[in-house]
């Protein structure tokens, strides 16, 4: 099989093709001919040597979520049969022709769903739901700040607060993405281009003085600080994203008079028990949404494999306005 694999930390440029044997498949595994994967921030900073894959995956191809058949099934596994259409989440290794994953960490792609919009699914709406939904506990009714709400798991965050009837508010530095959010329910965004950002006073006039009960920050570094000015009392704060920075100076008097509940989480270091519990839980609570046209792929553009790093190129620009997806050519 053709894999991507990093040959040293860098840029884009260090990205080789190499082919490798497939990986057979474990006793509970299902072996998957990937079509298409989509490229994440987490792969770019792995590509640079900034963020280690777990010790289970391949070191030096990265991709964390994937499209595609199911080829083969271990002894044990008795979820899938050879043909079905499935997508999931992976610690690593996506970027290669086939996978093998447990067939618990594996979910069935949506009725009429192409391969391409299918591997856009996985990290972004698995990420908002379990940090939104699961975690911060969120209610019809509410309201949501999102950071770069024009990004991937930004704009699934949106189309899931649509679904549920919760109000958003979103922040972004570039208003012509911004302009995008309308189209996915968003109702008030806000530009933020100076350093540090300047969001409360816009956020809490949107929701008459209340402000946002969830905030879901992509971003971290000197958004935190605005952030917790942004919230109403008893607010959850989802700490999600570190691009702007892992430190940031916090008025703990903010958060106590107010009563806030601050969260870090991450999908990609968790065990395989909780990994496999999320995708149970979405399998019974997002894929009906996802059949029903609820919610849906938000999709920049879809590239070939062999333009993977013209794809890195541009999510490291920050130009694109939800996933970029790779897909291997039939």
């Amino acid at each position: 099989m053709k894999v991507v694999r990093i040959t040293q930390p860098g840029g884009p440029e260090v990205l080789a093709f190499d082919e490798r044997p497939e990986p057979a498949p474990g006793p509970n595994d299902v072996q998957v001919r990937v079509r298409a994967s989509a490229l994440n921030r987490a792969d770019l900073l792995q590509v640079r040597g900034a963020y280690p894959p777990p010790q289970d995956v391949p070191q030096d191809v990265p991709g964390l979520e994937y499209a595609g058949e199911v080829v083969a099934v271990g002894p044990r596994a008795r979820k899938f049969q050879v043909g079905d259409r499935v997508m999931g989440l992976v610690g690593g290794g996506a970027w290669s022709e086939v996978l093998t994953t447990h067939e618990r960490e594996v979910l069935r792609m949506p009725q009429g769903m192409d391969f391409a919009d299918a591997a856009a699914l996985p990290e972004a709406y698995l990420t908002a739901w379990d940090a939104l939904v699961l975690q911060a506990d969120l209610r019809p009714g509410e309201t949501v700040l999102v950071h770069a709400v024009a990004s991937g798991v930004g704009s699934a965050a949106a189309l899931l607060c649509r679904a549920m009837g919760v109000r958003v508010v979103g922040t972004g530095r570039n208003a012509s993405k911004l302009a995008r959010a309308s189209a996915w329910g968003v109702e008030r965004t806000v530009v933020c281009e100076s350093s540090p950002p300047v969001f409360a006073d816009a956020v809490l006039a949107a929701t008459g003085g209340r402000g946002a009960d969830v905030c879901l920050d992509l971003v971290g570094g000197n958004y935190l600080p605005e952030s917790l000015k942004a919230m109403a009392p008893r607010g959850r704060l989802m700490q999600v994203g570190s691009v702007a920075g892992s430190r940031a100076d916090v008025d703990l008097g903010v958060v106590m008079r107010k009563r806030l509940r601050i969260t870090g989480t991450v999908l990609r270091s968790r065990p395989a028990e909780e990994k496999m519990a999320l995708t149970q839980a979405a399998e019974r609570q997002l894929l009906p949404l996802f059949d029903s046209g609820a919610l849906k792929a938000v999709v920049d553009e879809v590239l070939p494999m062999t333009d993977i790093r013209t794809g890195l190129e541009r999510m490291a620009g920050n130009t694109t306005v939800g996933k970029l997806v790779v897909r291997w050519d039939d």
